[in-house]
Order: structure tokens, then sequence, then C-alpha cells
């Protein structure tokens, strides 16, 4: 009888139906363990459950082969609402520090993952450029310390906003930021490098979007002729910008004043509180037009009650040009009022250009001949300052000052002034003389004789 033995299971090293290896039971138990428990590596964030606190340190597990140890070292730095919170069972995220094989084994470090995670909302923030809500939690010499999480971020004082910087004021760290300590503060994320463990932020950039977002909604409200309080917040070569409640309009170096100024830092500076007018307000390009003149007297108004046609003027020559001469008004120097003495009113001879007849700087005597306040012009002349027809209008002038200046004169004063007058008048054509007086004998009266 053949002797055919039953086969169990297959042959060693050979597969079964299963396509597996022979393997002792015990020995597939503990390799699918090794499966199931990835081993960590240094610089990971994993996530785990506390297995025991003692007095000098926390073990951890992560899933490993063995438990991980958070130093008692770190423990001792943590504050004390975090350490009542590690009790046994509760999940944390911890940062392994070293993957074990040494004398320590598998450690941890609770601080070092909630920073990595800090870092992680950094990097967060300054790829969405969303705004960073939070407080001044310190300063040094060079700006503010704003806290994200654990992470210190920095504030340069180039990056505070023109608002808190204007407070800025004193000679030490502590005289111009101390006692900004505290107060709330919104900024955004502009630099983020971990390697450096260097976190910048600005707050001037979260102003700017902020005062855009209002610059958007006062645009839609603003009416020209409305008047507003605001602050310079800069000033450049054509003009001032002010903040109107978060948005900032422009008062052009025309609108500054009607006085005539080279800059605007002339009359303002960086922080003045001042009041304007709403010129205009252009949505599409979403510009705001703004003036400090007009809430001022208007200066041609005090020229059009000073100053009448005819009237005799003193002047200071401030320009040649070829077509005339401007002068500068005494009595209107506040706002540097000019007139124009076209060169056909230098002289009653040809002038080929005004430096025949004046120069620069020299103070003469001018009447009006012309005012158009309309467009705000003054037509001033030379050559007929001394012009007959004017004759009336310089005598009630004269009459006008001496009245003014003190008491009128007598009458027979009057009188002796008309005969000068007369006097100086030469006779019409054809007008024969009067006869002479016969003289008056010394001693002896007409009537006696």
């Amino acid at each position: 009888m053949e002797n055919n033995p039953q086969t169990i299971g297959s042959e060693p090293g050979q597969p079964n139906e299963a396509g597996a290896a022979d393997v002792h039971p015990m020995d597939a138990l503990l390799g699918g363990e090794s499966l199931d428990m990835e081993t960590p590596r240094r610089g990971e964030i994993r996530r785990g459950t506390i297995a025991r606190v003692s007095d000098g340190d926390v073990l951890v597990d992560i899933g490993a082969k063995s438990e991980g140890i958070i130093p008692a070292r770190e423990l001792e730095q943590l504050p004390d609402e975090v350490r009542q919170g590690l009790i046994v069972g509760a999940e944390i995220s911890v940062y392994v520090i070293r993957a074990g094989g040494g004398e320590d084994g598998l450690v941890l470090s609770l601080a070092r993952a909630e920073e990595e995670h800090d870092w992680s909302e950094a990097e967060g923030l300054l790829a969405s450029q969303e705004t960073l809500h939070g407080s001044v939690a310190g300063y040094n010499k060079g700006g503010l310390i704003v806290k994200l999480g654990h992470l210190r971020g920095f504030i340069p004082a180039s990056q505070v906003s023109l608002s808190r910087r204007r407070r800025a004021e004193g000679e030490t760290p502590d005289k111009r930021w101390g006692k900004m300590v505290g107060e709330p503060i919104v900024a955004k994320v502009i630099e983020v490098d971990r390697r450096r463990n260097r976190l910048i932020l600005s707050e001037r950039a979260a102003a700017r979007e902020a005062r855009k977002v209002l610059k958007e909604h006062l645009i839609t409200e603003l009416q020209a002729g409305e008047i507003r309080s605001g602050h310079v917040i800069s000033l450049a070569d054509f003009g001032a910008f002010v903040d109107i409640g978060g948005a900032d309009g422009l008062v052009h170096l025309s609108e500054i004043s009607w006085r005539r100024i080279g800059h605007p830092k002339d009359l303002l500076k960086v922080g003045q509180e001042v009041q304007v007018k709403v010129l205009g307000v252009d949505p599409e390009r979403k510009r705001i037009s703004l003036s400090m003149r007009e809430l001022e007297p208007d200066p041609w108004e005090t020229i059009a009650k000073q100053l009448k046609e005819g009237q005799l003027v003193e002047g200071q020559i401030t320009k040649l040009t070829k077509f005339g001469a401007f002068a500068s008004l005494k009595g209107m120097e506040a706002y540097e009022i000019e007139g124009l003495i076209h060169i056909s009113e230098l002289s009653d001879r040809r002038v080929e250009h005004p430096r025949e007849v004046l120069e620069e700087g020299q103070t003469v005597s001018l009447r009006v001949i012309k005012l158009d306040q309309e467009r705000r012009r003054i037509g001033l002349s030379l050559k007929r300052v001394d012009s007959a027809e004017y004759a009336d209008t310089d005598w009630q002038t004269a009459m006008r000052d001496l009245s003014e200046d003190g008491p009128r004169p007598a009458p027979e004063a009057e009188e002796d002034f008309d005969a000068d007058l007369e006097a100086e008048t030469p006779p019409e054509p054809g007008t024969p003389p009067e006869p002479e007086a016969p003289p008056e004998s010394e001693g002896e009266s007409p009537a006696a004789a």
C-alpha cells in the first residue's frame, strides 16, 4: 500500500494559497504592530495622549514603540494654566526633539509644538494678507512688540501708524512707546523667517487697507461744500494730504492759502489739526479735493473796498517782462497782491522793454486804471500818475485824507488852496488878463483918500 502522507499547510519557504510565507503566529503579530507604529522623526509634530504625569516629567503616547517624555525643565517654564491641563488621558500636540535610540529615548516638547503652530499661522497670514488683531506687549528702542501666540512680532518705528507716531514723543524708548503697552493694535504680517526667528509686522499696512475701505465708504457720502476737521498726514511739493476721518484728501498748494507760498511746510506741519472744505469728489479715481483758503476771508473783497479805479497807490516792482512790469501794492503785503503795469502804461514815449523805465525792487507811485474782481486782476499805470484827467479824483482823495488825518482846514485856507490851484492852472487861450489893482500907499488907506 502506497504511503501518501497528507500535507498540512505548505512546505517551508513555499507560498501557500494566500501567497504568504509560513510565519510563526507571534512573529506575525509583532510584525503587524511594527507596521502600525510609524517611527517618529525629529522636527515632526505628533498628536498624542498623556500616559503618565509625575512631579518630574510627563510621558506621552504618540503611537511609537515607546512613550515619549516632556522633560521637567520645560514643564517648569510653562504657564500654570497649561501645566494644570496636563492630566492623564488628555490629547496634546508635541514636537519631536529627539527620535529615540539614545539614553534619553524619545524626547518631546509641548512649547515647540505650539510655537510651530504659531509659525504656520504667521505664514498663513502672510500669504492671505489678513490682519492680525492683538495688543502692544512691549517695546524696544526700534519699535513695538506684538505677540502672535508664543511668538514675538516686531513692528519697526517706520511701520507704526502715523497717528501713533504723532504720540511717540520723548528722548527715551520708555517715553516714546511705554504709554502704548496694552493698547489694542491691528497689523499685517510682512516678513516670516523661522530660521532667523524673525517675524516682522506693519501697522501702517493694515492702516492703509483700513483707510482704503473707509475712503471708499466716505467717497459715497461726501458732498462738495462740506467742511471737515482733519490732520495733516504728509507734505509734498505740490500740496498737503489731510486725513478727514480715515480717508485722506489733497489740499493743492494753491488751495492752502490766499498768500503765495513756495512749499506747504511754510504754513503747515505733519500732525497739525486743520479745517478744510470739500471742493470735489472723484469716485472713479477715488480722489478727494480739499481747500483751506476757501475758509479764509477773500482778500479780493478787501481790495474791492479799499481800491477804486483812478486811485493812486504805492507799489514795489517785483518782476519785469517783455509785455510790462508787475508791482506789489503797499498795504496788501499779507496776500502779496500784485498788479500789472502794461508796457503801454509805462511812459508817453515808446518803450521797447520795461527795464528802460523801471528796475526790480524800485518803489514808485502808480495809478489804478482797472479792477477786475472776477478775474482777480489789477491794471496799473505809471504814465497816468500826473494825468489831468484824474485831477478831480486826486482832489477828492486829498480832501478825504485831510478829513481823516485831522480837522478840515478853515474856509480861508480852502480859498487859498483853490487860488493856488487856479494860479497853477494856465488860462484858456484867448482869455484877456485881469487888470492889476493899484498899489496902496504906505500909512494911508484908500478910504482915507
